[in-house]
């Protein structure tokens, strides 16, 4: 088979010298002519701040400027484009929303997403815009099957623990607390947190699966890979409520089926590109965060929420080789990187928020993308969407061109692997001293399993280091309280990530930034119907 490498390719981002230069202390300050004023400076430009931005626009709050370290914005949305095809760097799928998620209703019908609603008030998704078939499929002892689950060679107890697993799953969508409120719902402040909810967040998934006797290798397989997908976590490190929110949350009614999913040939990159568009005049890419400081003279708001008493703040950003600083001014801003940068970037947080911030821990990942000048030939079930390796630490790939229709000739294939060491110190370190053809050769190896002659199908082969890229849901972290302390304003700033809700999810992420720039707009004493 060989051990070949293509003959192009490199690692994209993320922009670590700079971040880390920063975590060491550089500070660089603006001359007094590269001062600017704004109404809210808002601090991130993934997901979560991009949809600050976009809210206060809807909320008349117009002068807004938004700071991305990155010379693209997104995140881990992020997404890039080759001559064939739009891919992703990241997250790559949202299931359809409900009804009362607003807030992403919302954003799919300005982006003409949605055909209407039925006669329950629920969304109808345009077909286009749903994950077209065949959406997965598994490659199991030498042959691709249908489904993710590995019913080829499975035992009458394999199947009758998957009925029971199937069972729990829907007791827990049935469930509903003594104010009528589900236990997995997004967006999840919306679920219950009565006792039986927060019990599960004291157990991992693989102690839960134990307590009821569900020891099927496929099935803990397969709890397993979801795991992983959604957290970058093992079973036996996600809490037990992460692991049941995963499965329960995505089912509108009991008896139902998981909600259809929403894709595009970037996946959530869609998104990105679309408030690129109607934010693109208050966008700075780039420009790395150095500091956020009181103005000189400046006091400590009294109230969190009081615009009157909002201390001025002055934000200081750098270009990533030091040559050009910039600061903004603002009595309002939202701050919408991840928490663990806040203890660097915010000079005057308290003590209180900077132990929250330690809670959060983070996975790391390595993403490639693989451009193939043609389709591996396979043995069972045809290329899907989404493409996953029994036998595999990674959690396979995504197909870019199948949302275009497009089945034979080049495509691109985004390829996952996370890193689920038992402390994030080590994986990320792990990551970071893997070398571009360290990288190649972890994905080549891997998907020449399933496809031999994937090696002379690949002309370039694209890498994407995420060391920081999703908060881990470990046990006893859902309900933690950091989560709720780091979520309040803090003296001006408004806090605005995913992170907050302990999960990574596009739902998460929306309804953080559209919370923030409410908060904002409540403070600058505006009058509005709220989404969330």
């Amino acid at each position: 088979m060989g051990s070949s490498l293509p003959v192009a390719g490199e690692i994209i981002g993320t922009s670590q010298g700079i971040g880390h230069r920063l975590r060491q202390g550089f500070r660089p300050q603006p001359t007094e002519n590269s001062w600017t004023e704004a109404d809210v400076v808002i601090v991130g430009g993934g997901m979560a701040g991009l949809s600050a931005a976009w809210r206060l626009s809807a909320l008349g709050i117009q002068d807004v400027a938004i700071l991305e370290l990155e010379p693209r914005l997104g995140g881990t949305s992020a997404s890039g484009v080759s001559n064939l095809v739009r891919y992703p760097w990241g997250a790559h799928y949202v299931p359809a929303p409900t009804s009362r998620n607003r807030v992403l209703v919302t954003l799919f019908e300005e982006l003409g997403l949605l055909e209407g609603f039925d006669e329950d008030g629920e969304p109808v998704i345009g077909e286009p815009f749903l994950c077209r078939d065949p959406e997965e499929r598994l490659f199991h002892n030498g042959t691709w099957h249908e489904g993710l689950y590995p019913y080829s060679g499975a035992s009458e107890d394999d199947l009758a623990q998957l009925a029971r697993f199937e069972s729990e799953i829907e007791r827990w969508v049935a469930w509903r607390d003594s104010t009528g409120r589900r236990a997995f719902t997004l967006p999840i402040a919306a679920c219950s947190d009565e006792a039986d909810v927060r019990a599960l967040d004291e157990l991992t998934m693989s102690d839960w699966l134990a307590e009821h006797d569900l020891t099927s290798a496929r099935l803990r397989w397969l709890v397993n890979y979801c795991c992983k997908d959604d957290y970058g976590l093992m079973a036996d490190q996600t809490s037990a409520w992460a692991g049941l929110f995963y499965f329960a949350s995505r089912i509108r009614v009991p008896g139902g089926a998981p909600q259809p999913l929403v894709t595009f040939p970037e996946g959530n990159g869609r998104f990105i590109r679309y408030f690129q568009q109607v934010l693109s005049s208050k966008i700075h890419t780039g420009m790395a965060v150095s500091e956020i400081r009181l103005a000189s003279g400046g006091n400590r708001e009294r109230d969190a929420r009081s615009s009157e008493s909002a201390p001025l703040r002055e934000i200081i950003s750098v270009s990533h080789d030091g040559s050009t600083v910039r600061g903004f001014r603002a009595r309002n801003m939202v701050f919408a990187a991840s928490q663990f940068l806040g203890p660097y970037l915010i000079s005057d947080l308290s003590e209180s928020r900077r132990q929250a911030a330690r809670e959060f821990q983070y996975g790391s990942w390595l993403v490639a993308n693989l451009h193939l000048n043609d389709r591996p030939e396979d043995e069972g079930f045809p290329l899907a969407w989404d493409n996953v390796l029994y036998d595999s630490k990674s959690l396979g790939y995504v197909t870019a061109t199948h949302q275009r229709n497009l089945e034979f000739g080049p495509t691109v294939l985004t390829y996952y692997y996370p890193f689920c060491d038992a402390e994030p110190a080590v994986s990320r370190q792990r990551l970071l001293d893997l070398t571009w053809e360290d990288c190649a050769e972890i994905a080549l190896a891997d998907l020449q399993t399933a496809h031999p002659q994937i090696r002379s199908l690949t002309t370039r082969l694209d890498v994407m280091k995420w060391g920081h890229a999703m908060i881990q849901p470990r046990t006893g972290f859902v309900f933690h309280q950091a989560r709720r302390t780091a979520a309040k304003p803090f003296a001006g700033i408004h806090f605005a990530n995913t992170d907050l809700s302990g999960v990574a999810l596009l739902e998460e992420a929306l309804y953080h930034g559209v919370r923030a720039a409410e908060e904002v707009a409540t403070a600058r004493g505006r009058q509005f119907t709220s989404l969330i």
